[in-house]
């Protein structure tokens, strides 16, 4: 017997009604409780180099593998920028890194600190809220340190003596404790850029006392001075430590906390320690992956002994693609390839300088073995937190984040509000991505890869590339010519997120002005393109 339009329209009131109950239920709960979190940020760790992200990959990563068994894997995440300080940047800020005045490259381990002490972050947001904020790691965001004379380190920091006037003896300022973390421990740049020093609360922890310098194939770092407690080898080690320790401690207290595991590796210098050397049977960068892997097996099993694995959000990413310093060529030939399907690594604007491995975990609310393949940048993590904790953002905060929190669950996936993401290379060139479209301003990689910008062979090549992902990801086939309608519409959608300040709804946001005072060329090719 067929059911009465009424009957049919009553039960699905009904249906909707209780489901709006348990999704309000769902967030009292999270409200009342809300999940400890720890973000771990790999740097240069390629999205072919994580097993379950690549059935062909040579790798072993068991327990990065269970992980992501235990929870969710993005399959379609990316950074905001295909190099470490801008993608470190948005997920602190959840602000496009070219909005602020860093337009293109990274800074080094003297330069001043790009995040204004005014700006929201993922942890003045938390602290706010009542949250323990933790930051160990590598933090590129560049501090201020302490100077014998003048107002000037005196250099750029990519020379051997540009670190003459700091005074280690003394605090740096605007650092990671401005900026909202209750704790602090970390080096200022990469690994392989001086000083080598390590600042706890926002002072060194020694006065470095010699200077080190290596050279080789994979383990080199650039000279510098270096603290008598900073042993390059036992960095990653001591991070993670470090980061043991702070979970059992934090996991005493009556407070939710945030821990911000930067990690410097698996970027160079390139270092297993003896007992990972020779573990892949790949080459050292490999060995390097399967170390990183082990502590993260380790931090899982501090995480279930402390008794609060059930309501801590555990995300693991990288900050870019893979760097070609984990030699690509000894890799291919041994059957690994860093950046799975995808074309180019570290730098680029092709998938794999900005496409990486991207996992949650949250046994209270995500059920095991779930994946999504919905577009997520990590540019998310703000508003991600702002819904957890029940914050409601400004206009002037969050401007380019998405809260992924829609996606933990099927049921409430087409909540999530991303409508396109920006992606960016180390040269400051742009892509847009919307749907299965791919737009990219430039004729080269914009960054490592060939073609390489302003070579012989960019100068033979169309002034835009257009790829559908969905048929092609190795971006193989260019259909620019084939499909100006398409190249248009994605030309107006990244002019707008440009002018607006910001992609997510609200109100205008100012750009911050580029560094130096020079001009911000490469958005010169968006009103170009609007003239053909």
């Amino acid at each position: 017997m067929k059911k009465s339009l009424k009957t049919i329209l009553f039960l699905t009131f009904l249906s909707l009604m209780f489901s709006c109950n348990d999704k309000k239920e769902h967030e009292k709960e999270i409200i009342q409780n809300p999940p400890n979190i720890i973000y771990v940020l790999t740097d240069d760790l390629g999205y072919g180099d994580i097993g379950t992200f690549n059935s062909n990959g040579k790798i072993k990563t068991p327990n990065i593998d269970q992980l992501a068994a235990d929870g969710i894997k993005f399959t379609d995440a990316h950074t905001s920028s295909a190099v470490c300080t801008p993608t470190r940047y948005g997920i602190l800020t959840g602000r496009y890194n070219w909005r602020s005045p860093l337009k293109n490259g990274v800074l080094t381990g003297v330069s001043k600190a790009l995040i204004p002490n005014s700006r929201t972050t993922v942890a003045s947001l938390l602290k706010k809220q009542g949250y323990e904020t933790g930051f160990i790691g590598k933090w590129h965001l560049g501090w201020d340190w302490a100077l014998k004379q003048g107002d000037s380190v005196g250099g750029t920091g990519w020379n051997a003596d540009d670190y003459d006037n700091i005074d280690f003896s003394k605090p740096i300022k605007n650092g990671p404790k401005e900026l909202g973390f209750t704790y602090s421990y970390g080096h200022s740049g990469s690994l392989d850029m001086a000083p080598y020093v390590y600042v706890q609360n926002g002072m060194p922890t020694v006065i470095p006392d010699s200077v080190t310098v290596n050279k080789g194939k994979y383990s080199w770092w650039r000279e510098g001075p270096t603290g008598s407690d900073f042993v390059h080898e036992d960095v990653t080690p001591n991070f993670f430590k470090k980061s043991f320790s702070y979970i059992e401690q934090k996991a005493k207290s009556d407070k939710p906390f945030f821990l911000y595991l930067a990690l410097p590796s698996p970027h160079t210098p390139i270092l297993p320690t003896e007992e990972w050397q020779g573990k892949s049977g790949l080459n050292p960068y490999a060995d390097f992956m399967m170390q990183i892997d082990h502590y993260m097996g380790q931090l899982l099993q501090t995480v279930e002994e402390e008794g609060i694995a059930e309501n801590t959000v555990i995300i693991f990413t990288s900050d870019n693609g893979c760097s070609p310093q984990a030699n690509y060529k000894v890799l291919a030939e041994k059957g690994h390839n860093p950046s799975a399907i995808y074309r180019g690594h570290k730098a680029d604007i092709f998938e794999g300088g900005h496409r990486v491995p991207f996992i949650v975990k949250w046994p209270k609310h995500i059920k095991p073995n779930s994946s999504s393949d919905k577009t997520i940048c990590t540019t998310d993590l703000l508003a991600t937190v702002a819904e957890l904790t029940n914050t409601e953002l400004k206009d002037s905060e969050c401007e380019d984040s998405y809260s992924m929190v829609p996606l933990f669950s099927s049921e409430s996936v087409t909540n999530y509000s991303r409508e396109a993401t920006v992606h960016h290379s180390i040269n400051g060139s742009f892509a847009i991505r919307k749907g299965k479209w791919k737009m990219i301003f430039c004729p080269d990689s914009g960054g490592w890869s060939d073609p390489k910008p302003n070579s012989e062979l960019a100068k033979t090549l169309p002034k835009y590339q257009l790829y559908n992902l969905e048929e092609d990801p190795e971006e193989a086939n260019n259909l620019f010519k084939a499909n100006p309608e398409i190249a248009k519409e994605l030309n107006s959608l990244m002019v707008s997120t440009i002018e607006n300040g910001r992609s997510t709804e609200g109100e205008y946001q100012q750009n911050d002005a580029p560094m130096n005072g020079k001009v911000w060329k490469e958005i010169e090719r968006f009103s170009l393109l609007n003239k053909k």
